[in-house]
């Protein structure tokens, strides 16, 4: 196994793409292991991926991976939750370029806010990661990298104009390059549409779903832009920067507010550096912003800021072959700047961990810890410790036992009640605890891969709102479940296939004891099958989902539902593609949300100018 340490603050650096180099990984454990020999369960979505699939946005791009459930209120620009592995929407830590992500009042990562044309990868980890990251990691981590350039690749342009149904225009525009020591990246892009109606409100049904009844169409409008840089001496220090900003403006249906402009933005540095030959530094500092203005039928009505500053001190330490030693520090800031006022507005939350990383042969062993100080909450100690052994023939069985912890959101704690309404809040909430135990078997082969993995999730004071909408700590939730993914070439044919089973239950001893946790569902698959012919490919992708509930009573059952998208592209010059996409192709109605629509079947068409390397 090769260990060559390097922060999760940013993509290693660029290099010429004539390099041969196994995938490798590096949020499962913050440094670089090849993606053949990392023993957590990790989903790699690269940009090739995502110029293949053609998705409108990061949540059509990431439903159905294995783990993945996704719980969107209306379509494209729509408020969407995801629960990873059965666990809460807040549980999943969210990080771009290595910059953690998310509203510090409800501490959830805003996915549809996320352009996905600015994405060069993603790497989805499932299973707890509290202690190399600290709080929220206790369904897994996905970190997303943004476009960046290439060493040595000189200035190449790229292109890609969409317009497709329901007024749906997007594009993008990016120049980057790099010389022998530098690369940079500089984009910008713009996606409107006038939407669907997003909650299906009916007579007799106005306290149901989004409590009120406006039947228009809900239109998204939003601009981004990213700057990607970095530079590279030859010592081997290594300087880099990043900074994406999305700005948007929203329609939904609601009695408060039905309209809201966002600005979500992300800016990271980090500077590596090796004393000696055993021992890297890396040193990062990040900001997230995410602001909102709300408004009720162009009538301004509040705001809400919130801002996290973040530091990071690594060091990876090789003491020997195949032995890597990293200790690190974590130090975070958390504001909220509202028009409403809470009891609290800052907190900080400082981390020290530490991971030990060995080869023995055909054995693999991971160790970790870490203890956080929370401002509010005081000392949580996180611990995870995993082994592999490798078999002839490439099979890697795996086994692990993992710890993760949760600190109650500010909104959790502390979001203004109003009058006449249940309190919607809850000072006294206890931090979330969990303890996770899992089994893998997997395989790399020369033209396929493959894994399955199970897993058992034990949380202790589990976060939810009850029917009045008012958070509580459930005593205990059990989580078990499994999954596979496996991908390679029948023939001609590119295959990539995702199956989850989930078990999420409510295990308090209370009236919803043995019911499903809200919004999870049970049972999905997906498979995309891909083909070239010629200058010409086409391609499927094919989504089923189990039944699930929309409240912790399970009284309001959501039906299974199958999706079927269509694609093709034409290579019609050297750089150029002329690519179309049918999605829902079948036109089916469902729903993932109680009472919100979803699109039915959309016809885009791009233009794509894509540089060669």
């Amino acid at each position: 196994m090769s260990f060559l340490a390097v922060s999760t603050a940013a993509v290693a650096a660029p290099t010429p793409a004539s390099t041969d180099l196994k995938p490798v990984v590096v949020t499962a454990t913050r440094t670089d292991v090849s993606l053949d020999d990392t023993l957590a369960p990790v989903t790699v979505l690269t940009r090739d991926d995502i110029a293949r699939l053609q998705p409108t946005s990061l949540v059509g791009l990431l439903e159905g991976l294995p783990g993945v459930s996704l719980a969107n209120s209306g379509g494209i620009g729509q408020q969407t939750s995801l629960f990873l592995r059965g666990t809460s929407s807040t549980h999943t830590l969210v990080l771009i370029d290595g910059v953690r992500i998310g509203s510090v009042s409800a501490g959830l990562a805003a996915f549809e806010q996320i352009p996905v044309d600015q994405i060069e990868r993603i790497e989805v980890v499932r299973g707890p990661r509290s202690s190399l990251y600290g709080a929220d990691a206790i369904g897994g981590v996905i970190q997303i990298f943004t476009r960046h350039g290439h060493a040595g690749e000189g200035i190449t342009p790229s292109l890609r104009l969409t317009g497709g149904g329901r007024g749906y225009r997007d594009g993008q525009v990016g120049l980057s390059g790099g010389t022998r020591h530098a690369w940079y990246n500089l984009s910008v892009g713009g996606t409107y549409t006038r939407g669907i109606n997003s909650c299906k409100q009916g007579a007799g049904t106005v306290f149901a779903g989004c409590f009120t009844n406006e039947p228009d169409a809900d239109g998204y409008r939003a601009w981004n832009g990213l700057l990607n840089a970095g530079y590279r001496w030859d010592d081997g220090t290594e300087l880099a920067g990043n900074v994406l900003r999305n700005k948007s403006y929203v329609e939904y249906d609601g009695s408060f507010q039905n309209q809201s402009r966002h600005v979500q933005q992300v800016a990271g540095a980090r500077l590596r550096l090796q004393p000696t030959a055993a021992w890297t530094v890396t040193l990062t500092a990040g900001q997230n912003l995410d602001k909102a203005s709300n408004y009720k039928d162009g009538t301004f009505v509040g705001y809400g800021d919130s801002r996290r500053n973040q530091f990071g001190w690594q060091n990876d330490i090789a003491l020997g072959h195949g032995q890597l030693l990293t200790l690190g520090l974590d130090d975070q800031h958390e504001h909220i700047d509202s028009d409403t006022a809470y009891l609290r507005s800052a907190r900080e939350d400082v981390g020290a961990y530490a991971q030990y990383q060995a080869s023995f042969g055909a054995n693999e062993v991971q160790i970790s810890g870490r203890r956080d100080h929370n401002q509010q909450f005081g000392n949580h100690n996180t611990g995870a410790l995993a082994w592999g052994y490798h078999f002839d023939g490439g099979l890697l069985l795996t086994a692990s036992y993992g710890t993760a912890f949760h600190a109650p959101t500010f909104n959790d704690l502390y979001y203004p009640s109003y009058p006449g309404f249940p309190p919607s809040a809850d000072p006294h909430l206890k931090p979330e605890q969990s303890r996770n135990l899992e089994l893998g078997l997997g395989a790399v082969r020369t033209h396929w891969h493959w894994r399955v993995d199970a897993y058992r999730n034990s949380i202790r004071d589990l976060i939810a709102l009850d029917s009045n909408f008012t958070p509580g700590n459930i005593s205990r939730a059990r989580i078990r479940g499994a999954e596979a993914q496996v991908g390679g070439d029948v023939g001609a044919w590119r295959v990539a296939g995702y199956a989850t089973w989930l078990q999420p239950e409510n295990r308090d001893g209370g009236p919803n004891d043995g019911h499903w946790l809200p919004r999870r569902a049970g049972r999905s698959a997906r498979i995309d099958l891909d083909r070239e012919i010629g200058a010409f490919s086409v391609g499927t992708t094919v989504s089923a989902y189990g039944h699930r509930y929309d409240d912790a009573a399970n009284l309001h059952r959501l039906g299974g539902y199958t999706t079927v998208d269509l694609r093709a592209s034409w290579q019609f010059r050297p750089r150029w593609q002329l690519q179309a996409r049918l999605a829902n192709a079948l036109n089916r109605d469902y729903e993932t949300v109680y009472y919100f629509n979803q699109p039915g079947r959309t016809a885009y068409l791009t233009l794509r100018y894509t540089p060669s390397r």
